[in-house]
């Protein structure tokens, strides 16, 4: 039965795919709508939802050490003492993992099928979509770091498929490629890790590493037969695919360029797949990562920094989408951080309720984007807390709660965080200033979308035009000109409501965004208890922390943000003062809008001289001398078989005289050689 979690998404893929490919409208015209892909797609996905819950529900009705399920299909591979079985194991971790993703999958499904009900292609579509399911779904559920590495690859191949979906524009086709090429680098240190975790334990099976690990562990991180070094060394190479994967400092640059795809799979990517697969892989493999203090301190500083330094760019930022992809490249470096302070259930907990309000966010922009008919511009909207109400008032919650005000579940999460950051042994008040900061400006930029999108005045014109209804024929299908496939279908008219395909996902997920946080209250924690089996506690308050300080900086985190939300409001009720501010600080404006030039500097530092180092190679030596070299073999080749070819002639008669005469040569020879 457990296999049938991916195997579902799995089916729909191949159903969908041959929709796409043979039961779709002549070519050159408008294909048909996304319904019956759509439900197909929902169903395929829901069914795994189901799957998940019931197994889930089992594994409660169990004792802690009791919940596992196995399930081994076959022999996938074996080399030498390298045995690797198609199996799957679903524990506490993978459990709760698999039914949110499976949940919010199913919502971001049901959605797309009124956001891309006139896109030209929805068989393809909804193929990709449960395709990147499946991958997600194989990468928490293998048993083995192999399995695992099959659905991180198949989650990277997805995200090139579907950000670079209206591949018709270069732009586009140019974000799924970079997605693809910043990934593999992180890849690489993924694969030199699982190599090295081979070399050392003898095993790729997560379970049999983490039995070596914890019957063996002496000390600070000292294995029989393997080093604290090793172990550094393993951790910080798989760290570096989580960097890849979950858009950390420095391979973060593919996350933002991959708002390109169309927005329900921006919500996918950001909320419950992709993305978090590398949270999953480090609190997965928490036993090692325990065992190397230098490692976590790496995991926790790169997380904090990540985050202080996403935020900052998401203040300047004017494209709805991007806003919120910066805030997500922000809230996973959150993730990090408490994990890199050994408070992996506190990492796993915003997973779980970032899941929630990241989709709601995502998936209430492409509303606006939709009512707006395609406009991403927040400087281009305002006022449409009158024209979207239903959207206006789930996005709101969904502003409440990564805000992290209370009762919403952002409260609970990074609330835990930042007290984790400050109170655990590893943690520092450098990190936990870094997180408090980093609360303050969330909650600022993100007031400031909310305010330009939904307050204040309409800065468009009510019977605007839709900028985006033309179409480009491309090969054999048409694509939409802005990218937007539902924008088809309105050639003109006014800020609408979405239908209600789309109103309801948005809906459900206010609510999880509002009620989520309950799993995890502090001191009463559900989630603590379910995971312990899969992560221990590691966590212990330093000495010297007073009780008292996680109720003071629980306050301090509630003022922060409610600061950050007032100063927002105000000063974005003033648009005047906000245009002389940005002329006052256009420098620092300029740096932050621009993004600090990190794509710049990696263009001059990287991608320029590689190109220039590829040309000279291309034109000073491929062409100048292996082209020259093999076409003087061939030359020589061509004249050699000419002159050859002369005694080649095709006469039985000759070719008997010149064996006669060779024979005749031999004979000579031998009897000069024996007298």
């Amino acid at each position: 039965m457990l296999a049938w979690i991916p195997l579902f998404p799995l089916l729909g893929f191949l159903v969908n795919g041959a929709w796409y490919a043979f039961g779709q409208a002549p070519r050159g015209k408008e294909k048909a709508g996304a319904l019956i892909p759509g439900l197909i797609a929902s169903f395929s996905i829901f069914a795994s939802f189901l799957v998940s819950l019931v197994l889930f529900l089992k594994l409660q009705g169990l004792e802690p050490e009791q919940r596992i399920i196995n399930q081994s299909l076959y022999n996938w591979f074996s080399v030498a003492n390298l045995h690797v079985e198609m199996a799957f194991r679903l524990d506490a971790l993978s459990a709760i993992f698999s039914v949110f993703i499976t949940g919010v999958a199913t919502l971001i499904h049901i959605y797309s099928i009124g956001y891309m009900s006139h896109d030209a292609t929805p068989g393809k579509y909804f193929a990709y979509l449960n395709l990147f399911c499946f991958s997600m779904l194989m990468l928490i559920l293998g048993a083995s770091l192999p399995i695992l590495f099959l659905g991180w690859e198949g989650v990277g191949l997805c995200s090139y498929l579907l950000i670079g979906y209206w591949y018709a524009d270069t732009l586009k086709a140019s974000a799924g490629k970079k997605a693809f090429v910043v990934n593999r680098i992180g890849d690489l240190g993924f694969l030199l890790g699982m190599f090295l975790i081979f070399y050392s334990f003898g095993s790729l099976d997560f379970e049999a590493v983490r039995s070596i690990v914890v019957g063996t562990a002496h000390g600070e991180g000292t294995i029989h037969g393997v080093g604290q070094g090793t172990i550094t060394v393993i951790c910080t190479l798989l760290f570096i695919g989580c960097m890849g994967k979950s858009a950390q400092i420095p391979l973060y640059v593919w996350l933002p360029d991959a708002m390109a795809g169309p927005t329900p799979v921006s919500a996918l990517i950001h909320a419950a797949t992709m993305v978090t697969s590398g949270i999953y892989l480090v609190s997965r493999l928490n036993f090692l990562y325990s065992l190397s203090p230098t490692a976590m301190s790496i995991v926790a500083i790169t997380g904090a920094v990540t985050a202080f330094f996403a935020a900052t760019i998401a203040i300047a930022q004017t494209d709805i989408k991007k806003v919120l992809a910066y805030s997500t490249v922000s809230q996973l470096g959150y993730m990090f951080l408490a994990c890199g302070v050994g408070a992996y259930t506190a990492g796993v907990f915003h997973v779980i309720t970032h899941a929630f309000f990241k989709a709601l966010l995502f998936l209430g922009a492409g509303s606006v984007i939709h009512g707006m008919h395609d406009e991403q511009d927040i400087l281009k909207m305002g006022g449409l807390k009158s024209k979207m109400p239903k959207t206006w008032l789930t996005f709101t919650v969904g502003l409440l709660a990564i805000c992290g005000l209370p009762p919403f579940s952002g409260f609970f999460s990074k609330d835990e965080i930042l007290w984790q950051a400050f109170s655990s042994p590893s943690g520092s008040v450098i990190l936990w200033l870094l997180g408090a900061v980093t609360a303050v400006m969330t909650a600022f930029y993100m007031t400031r979308l909310y305010s330009l999108t939904f307050l204040g005045t309409p800065r468009f014109s009510e019977n605007r035009p839709h900028t985006g209804a033309k179409v480009i024929p491309h090969q054999s299908h048409s694509f939409p000109h802005d990218g937007h496939g539902h924008g088809q279908s309105h050639e003109s008219g006014g800020v609408h409501e979405s239908p209600s395909l789309m109103i309801i996902p948005l809906q459900v997920l206010a609510v999880l965004s509002f009620a989520g946080g309950l799993i995890g209250i502090p001191h009463f924690s559900w989630l603590d208890h379910w995971l312990e089996t899969v992560i221990p506690t590691h966590h212990a308050v330093s000495s010297g922390t007073a009780p008292a300080m996680e109720w003071v900086l629980m306050g301090v985190s509630i003022f922060g943000a409610a600061v950050g939300m007032i100063f927002a409001l105000k000063l974005y009720s003033n648009l005047d003062l906000v245009s002389h501010l940005k002329t006052r600080f256009a420098p620092i404006h300029k740096l932050l809008e621009n993004k600090w030039y990190v794509d710049e500097i990696f263009n001059f530092l990287f991608i320029r001289p590689i190109y220039q180092l590829s040309l000279a190679l291309w034109k000073g030596f491929d062409v100048a001398v292996i082209d020259r070299l093999a076409l003087s073999l061939g030359w020589m080749s061509e004249r050699t078989g000419q002159t050859v070819r002369v005694i080649q002639t095709g006469s039985l008669h000759v070719y008997a005289i010149m064996t006669l005469l060779g024979l005749i040569m031999t004979v000579g020879y031998l009897m000069y050689g024996m007298a």
